[in-house]
């Protein structure tokens, strides 16, 4: 029993590699988030509505969902290093090359190379999980998670950058010598275990064939929500506040920073609270949380005029921005900490395959980004209602409620959730 609760030994080399993925991760966050900021100017110089300007800053989350599953599977075969080092300086050139589009189309086209970044999490997850044991892999994968916060490290560089050099056009050349530099840092101070690598006998089909199990894609579901969500309200957030409230992009950026920054900082800190409440208690709360907060955010600017026996009387019903920041302070906590339970979820249950498994589960995450902003467009140019955009994440917690709610049973084959499926399993033998 003792031997039970000792920790692991951590292996030699387990911190410089943890170290060292979590920086990569950082700035890969940034590069592809960087639409955040730099879409406002370019939507001004190409004249674009909201739907095309969702599209333009979906465009890289698209292209960094669909190769976590490829990429997760050659990092499960080829070992996390050498394929995350590869894929930073694939995007190299198309960052550069950014600074020089003119046209819409251009620009679609090299945010789709932009947004190979974004797959550097599918690489990083299962390479950083293997160098620890079961019960550290929570945290550890909660503090390379962490390197999300890449997303409001945009929001604090590129507005400055832009006033610097008094045009956007700049970012992107800065942007790619970062990520060019990051990618020899990352070679340096990360290593190689050949034993973590899935044997090379091990057959593509083999690899998928686990994603028969449905727990995959339910934890799909709830990525799509905690991930989705937050990718897609960070890409929003800043031209939220600039058209909400009338701030300037640098002061827009810096409030949109009050989510996304502890949506990434607190994540292994998400990890730390999964490894000991449980991913399905954990991510249970979490949605409760985003419900809560979405159900306040997507009441509209209101007013109101009601006729009393002293005449007409007038209301005014909104939230002024520093509420407004706050809800969006608690959302980036519970989103940081559901986006760690869930690939705790992973961690205990396909410890073999956790590479193939992270990337559809990331890839169902990435689209829910992907998908939100186009959305989110799309409703505000038929409604005019700027809300509409927590109004559509409101239904779309409401659903994951329901859902977990309703499987919650089905978690009783998962021994390793002590504090969620052993609970659910402990209550219906008591009710026996």
């Amino acid at each position: 029993m003792n031997a039970h609760v000792q920790h692991s030994p951590i292996p030699k080399g387990a911190y410089s590699v943890l170290a060292s993925s979590t920086f990569a991760f950082t700035v890969c966050f940034a590069a592809w988030m960087m639409f955040a900021v730099l879409g406002i100017p370019i939507k001004e110089q190409l004249g674009l509505n909201e739907t095309q300007f969702g599209l333009l800053t979906a465009m890289p989350v698209l292209t960094g969902s669909l190769v976590r599953v490829p990429l997760g599977i050659w990092t499960d075969r080829f070992g996390g290093r050498i394929v995350l080092f590869v894929l930073m300086l694939c995007t190299v050139p198309a960052i550069w090359l950014m600074s020089y589009a003119t046209a819409y189309w251009q620009f679609l086209v090299l945010s789709l190379f932009v947004g190979l970044a974004g797959g550097s999490f599918s690489v990083g997850t299962p390479y950083v999980a293997r160098w620890f044991p079961r019960d550290r892999q929570g945290l550890a994968m909660g503090i390379f998670g962490a390197g999300n916060s890449g997303s409001a490290m945009t929001k604090f560089i590129a507005p400055p950058l832009i006033a610097y050099a008094g045009t956007w056009t700049f970012v992107p050349k800065v942007y790619a010598a970062g990520m060019a530099a990051t990618a020899c840092i990352f070679w340096m101070f990360s290593r190689t275990n050949p034993a973590h690598n899935v044997p090379s006998a091990t057959s593509l089909k083999a690899q998928l064939h686990v994603l028969r199990d449905p727990r995959v894609w339910r934890y799909c579901q709830y990525y799509s929500v905690v991930f989705g969500g937050y990718v897609a309200l960070a890409l929003w957030l800043t031209k939220y506040y600039i058209n909400e409230f009338g701030f300037s992009i640098q002061l827009a950026a810096f409030l949109a920073a009050c989510f996304s920054l502890p949506g990434g900082v607190l994540r292994a800190i998400g990890g730390w609270i999964s490894d000991r409440a449980g991913a399905y208690r954990t991510t249970w709360y979490v949605l409760w949380i985003m419900w809560i907060c979405f159900f306040f955010l997507s009441y509209p600017q209101t007013d109101l005029t009601i006729g009393t026996v002293d005449g007409p009387v007038s209301f005014h019903i909104g939230h002024n921005p520093w509420v407004f920041t706050f809800l969006l302070f608690l959302m980036g906590i519970a989103t940081a900490i559901g986006k760690a339970s869930v690939f705790k979820f992973i961690s205990d249950d396909f410890t073999d395959n956790i590479g193939a498994v992270s990337g559809v589960v990331g890839l169902a995450g990435g689209l829910g980004g992907f998908l939100l902003p186009v959305l989110f467009g799309i409703a505000l140019d038929l409604t005019g209602i700027r809300s509409s955009c927590f109004m559509l994440l409101f239904g779309t917690v409401s659903v994951s409620l329901i859902w977990m709610h309703f499987s919650r049973y089905s978690d009783v084959k998962n021994p390793r959730d002590e504090a969620g499926s052993q609970a659910v399993h402990a209550q219906g033998v008591k009710a026996h």
